[in-house]
C-alpha cells in the first residue's frame, strides 16, 4: 500500500508554494516549489494554480494523487468566517467573501476522485506550526514566532503543536498592537508611523518591517546628507530594498536602521512573553534568510532583540527563554499547512 501524504498549499498575493509531509510529520521534500498565484485573473485561476502546484510537486517526487489524504491551505487574513476571505490589502477586492474552503475542497475532490479533508488557516500561524516542530525537538515547549517581512506575522504554538487562532480567527495579529513609542527615541520621530491596517496608534509592524522602512530611511537620510542613498535619484522603494544588502556590507546607516527595528522587536517580544510565557521565541522572515543575509548580520539582529527584551522579563524567563532563528525559510508555511492537515486527522 502506498504511503499517505498530506499536502500544504501556501498562497500569497503573488506566489503560491506547495509542500507535503509523510504520516510521521517529516517533509517529503525541502526543495522550494512555487507558481504564480495569478490572483489578478480571478478566483478560478487561483484554484487552477493551486491544483497545478500540487500536480507539479507530486510529479517531481514520484507520488500520485491517490496518496493525498489531507490538504492544508495557508492564506493571509482577515477572514469573514472560517475559510472565507475578508478584505485583504494585497488581494483583489472581488476576493472578499470568497468561500475558498468550499471551492478548493471541490476542486481537490474532483482531482482525487474522493472527498479530501481540507483545513484553512492563517499563513503566519501555519508557518509557526512548522518551525515550532523543529525548535521544540522532543519537548512540549510552547513557541512564539515572529516573522518580519513586508508585514509582521506572529504565531503562538501550544504544547499540542497547533496555533492559537482566536474566536474570530484573528488570534495573534500581534503586528498591529501598538509599539511602546515612549521608549523609542530619535529615529522614529514623534508621530506614530502609519500602518496599512488603518490604525493610528503606531503598529509594531510599521517599526519592524519593510512597510515602515520608507519613513525610517527618510528620517535617517536627512541626518546623513552625504550618504550615497541621499545623493541617489532612485525611487524610495528602490532605496529601501537596497538596505538589507548594504547592511551585509556593514553600512552604518543601514545597520542603524536594522538595529532600531531589532530593538522594537525586542520590546514586542518582552510584551508578548508577559502574556504568553513561551519557552522558545523564533525569529523568521527575510532577515534570517541564509542566502540574503550574513551570519554576522543575523547574530547582530538576534543579539539586539535579546538585549532589549531581557530587562523586561521575569527572572525565571531570563534564564530559560530561548530566542532562535527560523530554519525553514519560505517553506515554513506550506509545510505547516501540511502538518495541520496531518494533525487534524490524528485528533
Amino acid at each position: 500500500m502506498s504511503p499517505k501524504i498530506f499536502i500544504g498549499t501556501d498562497s500569497g498575493a503573488t506566489t503560491s508554494k506547495s509542500a507535503a509531509v509523510w504520516e510521521n510529520g517529516e517533509p517529503v521534500s525541502t526543495k522550494l516549489l512555487q507558481r504564480p498565484t495569478d490572483a489578478q485573473n480571478g478566483r478560478d485561476a487561483v484554484i487552477r494554480n493551486w491544483i497545478a502546484g500540487i500536480s507539479d510537486f507530486l510529479t517531481q517526487n514520484d507520488l500520485e494523487w491517490s496518496q493525498v489524504h489531507g490538504v492544508g491551505l495557508a492564506i493571509p487574513g482577515p477572514y469573514e468566517r472560517y475559510g472565507v476571505f475578508g478584505k485583504s490589502p494585497n488581494l483583489p477586492a472581488s476576493f472578499c467573501g470568497w468561500d475558498v474552503h468550499h471551492d478548493y475542497q471541490a476542486a481537490l475532490a474532483q482531482k482525487v476522485g474522493r472527498s479530501v479533508p481540507l483545513v484553512v488557516g492563517n499563513d503566519g500561524n501555519y508557518g509557526g506550526v512548522a518551525e515550532a516542530r523543529l525548535a521544540r525537538g522532543t519537548t512540549q515547549a510552547s513557541v512564539l514566532m515572529l516573522m518580519p517581512g513586508s508585514g509582521l506575522g506572529v504565531a503562538f504554538i501550544g504544547p499540542d503543536g497547533l496555533s492559537l487562532d482566536g474566536d474570530t480567527l484573528a488570534g495573534m495579529e500581534a503586528g498591529h498592537m501598538p509599539a511602546p513609542l515612549h521608549l523609542l527615541d530619535g529615529i522614529a520621530g514623534s508621530a506614530p508611523l502609519p500602518c496599512g491596517c488603518g490604525r493610528d496608534w503606531g503598529c509594531v509592524e510599521a517599526y519592524t518591517t519593510l512597510s515602515g522602512l520608507p519613513w525610517l530611511l527618510e528620517e535617517r537620510l536627512a541626518k546623513h546628507p552625504g550618504h550615497p542613498l541621499a545623493l541617489s535619484a532612485a525611487p524610495m522603494k528602490e532605496k529601501v530594498l537596497s538596505l538589507r544588502g548594504l547592511a551585509q556590507k556593514a553600512d552604518p546607516l543601514a545597520l542603524e536602521i536594522f538595529d532600531f527595528q531589532a530593538r522594537v522587536m525586542g520590546l514586542h517580544v518582552a510584551n508578548l512573553v508577559m502574556a504568553l510565557d513561551p519557552g522558545i521565541v523564533i525569529i523568521g522572515g527575510g532577515l534570517m534568510d541564509h542566502e540574503g543575509t550574513s551570519p554576522e548580520f543575523r547574530d547582530r539582529y538576534l543579539s539586539r532583540i535579546r538585549e532589549t527584551a531581557t530587562p523586561y522579563l521575569w527572572p525565571a524567563q531570563r534564564n530559560t527563554l530561548k530566542i532562535v532563528p527560523a530554519v525553514l525559510g519560505d517553506l515554513s508555511q506550506a509545510i505547516g499547512a501540511a502538518l495541520v492537515a496531518l494533525y487534524q486527522t490524528q485528533a
